[in-house]
């Protein structure tokens, strides 16, 4: 390009430039717009569940006043939990407020995802993540069984302190999304990010030695299951989501969910099996604890992993006896319908019966 030219492509810049300039003034106001918008909204939804509270609360002490229920009423509260299901999906596309340990972590940072193909590119990358974690994981987890290498023992916990970390991390911002993953499983991650971390600073010494082995069977195990999970709750959730049984947000977990009945019967052994290693780790750690070189370490890590084994049991048994209760529940159900159309039959077959004998009779 000789200087003509030059100058002739800086005066097709000058005006693309000044298209620009116009684009993004338009651009920022539509911003300011939607600041204020949101702010309306927010008002409004404020408004509408505390006229909604108000009229609960005048229904509940009517009740209580001894007032029958009437059709209106019966329409009325029918009408009150659809509108709360409408301001729920309304909230869906507002901004919210961050928790208490993303503000302590993150600040003020606004980690609202508002597009929805954004939530769902996110929460593929949380599953993505967890699977190449748990993949690295088994990997280290096994070079540490054949090889006594104090490093490689440190980056494998060190990779388990910074994955239960980030997981947390993560989880809680797919929270504020709207993502519905039960306290217990967040909780079970804050458990174990404090339980890398005390592994991360227990000195090599002879009972280390001796739990070693016990602990790197035990991350090679749960890896496998939770790749096994990962395979059975990502098709599980594909059909439910599909079926518009399941929210779009809801993620793969560590454990048991009643949404994961169907076809079960293969990996809860697995689980089980995992839940009972945990046990048999904290049983492992007290009778360390009592070796004359033990630290601090032992006994501490014996009650977090018997915490972790005793909630992971509590969750998946009270979830296996809701599932088949409501099950129970359903079947008797069906039975009692089943039951009263059957009689509704009879004595319909019973009026027609005679009606037709007197038509023979004329």
């Amino acid at each position: 390009m000789d200087v003509e030219e030059c100058l002739k492509e800086w005066d097709d810049l000058v005006t693309d430039y000044k298209r620009l300039e116009s684009i993004n003034k338009d651009y920022a106001a539509k911003l300011e717009e939607v600041g204020e918008l949101q702010a309306s909204c927010m008002k409004e939804l404020n408004h509408q569940r505390y006229r909604m509270n108000v009229i609960t609360g005048a229904l509940k002490r009517l009740e209580k006043k001894g007032v029958t229920k009437d059709e209106r009423v019966a329409n009325l509260e029918k009408e009150v939990m659809k509108r709360k299901a409408m301001l729920h999906e309304i909230e869906a596309t507002l901004p919210k407020q961050n928790s208490m340990y993303l503000r302590i972590i993150l600040g003020n940072v606004n980690v609202s995802i508002l597009n929805k193909n954004d939530k769902f590119k996110y929460k593929d990358e949380y599953e993505k993540f967890k699977l190449i974690l748990s993949v690295i994981a088994f990997v280290l987890a096994v070079l540490n069984l054949y090889i006594d290498f104090r490093p490689l023992q440190l980056i494998l916990i060190f990779l388990l302190v910074w994955y239960y970390c980030t997981l947390t991390i993560r989880e809680s911002i797919l929270k504020v999304n709207g993502s519905r993953i039960k306290g217990w499983w967040r909780l079970h991650h804050f458990i174990s990010t404090a339980v890398a971390g005390v592994l991360l600073i227990w000195p090599q010494n002879e009972p280390w030695n001796e739990f070693r082995h016990t602990f790197l069977c035990f991350i090679a195990y749960i890896s496998v299951v939770q790749y096994m999970q990962f395979r059975y709750q990502s098709g599980v959730l594909y059909r439910l989501k599909a079926l518009g049984a399941r929210h779009n947000m809801d993620i793969t977990i560590e454990g048991f969910h009643s949404w994961m009945w169907r076809g079960l019967s293969y990996l809860l052994p697995f689980l089980f099996g995992g839940y009972v290693f945990q046990l048999y780790i904290a049983y492992t750690l007290y009778q360390l604890s009592y070796h004359p070189e033990a630290t601090w370490q032992v006994p501490n890590l014996a009650v977090m992993f018997l915490v972790l084994h005793s909630g992971n049991m509590y969750t998946i048994l009270r979830t296996m006896r809701k599932k088949t209760t409501g099950s129970l529940k359903l079947r008797y159900k069906l039975r009692a319908i089943a039951y009263r159309l059957s009689n509704e039959l009879t004595t319909l077959e019973q009026k027609w019966r005679p009606n037709k004998t007197e038509s023979k009779t004329d």
